[in-house]
């Protein structure tokens, strides 16, 4: 059965190999079941709810990339446009200030949407139509921004009235934790160990949860009173259909939903297209075998996120490790998706997961996703310009969308400049003309 439904042989592999990589890519993944509560929890939704929503989205979408378009690429809420649903569109230091359930709405439409230009092949003419400097600045852009927030949540940066931000107090024993797992994550990545983000998370907690049994301060992790737990506070399963009226009421509702279909659309794309590479399904013209329906599961897993009770389900990058230890097939996504089930079962060690804890884990991711910057042609002063003002914008604005909208402003008027008017696409024009009526009518 396995053999006819993934063609192991014909993919040159086997059923304990695939078991091997889908294990690996879970444990590389792992993290995101810590730091994606964390992160939405900012807007007023339960860190225990959103657990289970992220477990349970992250296995169903996984098994489906396996099965229907069998692809060694797992699945889970994004990292990136998390930090964009948290801090950018819901809850009190949201930007826009929509409620967690509007957002949900958002992620919903916005996978609706994917799943359409999916299947009509609508998708192939947005890929060609957004410069590849923009995509790649927005993905440098959303590394920084999740940095940043790492930082801040370490308190390793603070507010500041005379200079804005400033360095925090390294004698705290949170920030010293937070350090500490930075440091360790760093070096992990240095030797070049194989899901190195999760293994950091788990080193910073352990040693977090000593320096709280030696009594050393307060707000570190502390010792969970179980592993295993079958008491389930259950995921708020379709709560977004609450907030499509607060939504389609927002003048922002456009470039909410534009945003997550942005990130998510060329996120996905990215990744594919690097595991593909990996494993030789892109072929001499670029394109990939099966590519529609990989972005069909891909739409669904974000759908069925939203159901749950949760942001944007992506594809993630981290697959690449699971590929790297033999994956061939989605049977190696439907071993991690099969992992994050069985991950529900041990919600009681959400205790060790403080901020210190997570903190590191998104400074290294930003750091995996800055990387990006070095493929950007900065010889060109038009491509600089529009670069540079979307990753600057986003830190500076604390929104994701808004540096979106500036830098492809700023791209088109630099290259009207330029005399390089025929370069625009359409769609950018279009574009162009929603980012300023929302700017408009902020």
């Amino acid at each position: 059965m396995l053999e006819k439904l993934f063609k192991l042989q014909e993919k040159k592999t086997n059923v304990k190999t695939e078991i091997i990589a889908g294990t690996t890519t879970f444990l590389a993944m792992a993290y995101i079941l810590f730091v994606n509560p964390d992160i939405l929890s900012a807007t007023g939704m339960s860190f225990q709810s959103v657990f289970l929503a992220t477990a349970i989205s992250a296995g169903i979408a996984s098994i489906i990339m396996g099965i229907v378009a069998n692809y060694p690429v797992a699945l889970a809420p994004g990292m990136g446009v998390n930090a964009l649903f948290a801090f950018t569109v819901c809850g009190p230091i949201g930007v826009m200030g929509l409620s967690w359930q509007a957002g949900l709405a958002a992620v919903f439409v916005s996978g609706i949407i994917f799943l359409l230009i999916s299947v009509t092949g609508i998708r192939k003419v947005i890929i060609n139509s957004i410069p590849k400097n923009m995509k790649l600045a927005i993905g440098a852009g959303i590394g920084f921004f999740i940095a940043f927030i790492g930082f801040k949540n370490a308190g390793i940066i603070v507010a500041s009235e005379a200079t804005f931000v400033a360095l925090g107090n390294l004698k705290e024993p949170t920030v010293l934790l937070a350090v500490f797992g930075l440091l360790l994550t760093i070096l992990l990545l240095t030797k070049k160990v194989n899901a190195a983000v999760f293994w950091g998370l788990l080193g910073t907690a352990i040693v977090g949860v000593v320096m709280s049994l030696c009594g050393l301060g307060v707000g570190l992790p502390t010792l969970p009173t179980s592993v295993i737990s079958f008491d389930f506070e259950m995921p708020t399963f379709m709560a977004f259909t609450s907030g499509f009226k607060e939504l389609f009421s927002s003048p922002a509702a456009i470039v909410i939903i534009f945003s997550f279909l942005f990130v998510d659309f060329f996120d996905t794309a990215g990744t594919l297209v690097a595991v593909g590479n990996d494993i030789g399904l892109v072929n001499e013209e670029g394109e990939m075998e099966n590519i529609e329906k990989a972005l069909l599961s891909d739409s669904v897993g974000t759908i069925v996120g939203s159901m749950m009770g949760t942001s944007t389900v992506t594809s993630f990058v981290e697959s690449g490790s699971g590929v790297a230890a033999g994956g061939r097939t989605g049977l190696t996504a439907c071993v991690t998706g099969l992992l994050f089930f069985l991950s529900v079962f041990f919600s009681p060690l959400l205790s060790v997961v403080t901020s210190a804890v997570t903190a590191p884990a998104l400074i290294t991711v930003g750091i995996l996703m800055v990387q990006q910057v070095r493929d950007i042609e900065w010889s060109d002063v038009s491509v600089a310009a529009s670069a540079f003002v979307t990753i600057i914008m986003m830190l500076l604005c604390y929104s994701i969308s808004d540096g979106i909208a500036f830098g492809f402003i700023v791209y088109t008027l630099a290259n009207i400049g330029a005399g390089k008017t025929k370069d625009i696409k359409t769609i950018v024009w279009i574009l162009d003309i929603i980012f300023i009526i929302y700017f408009i009518s902020k």
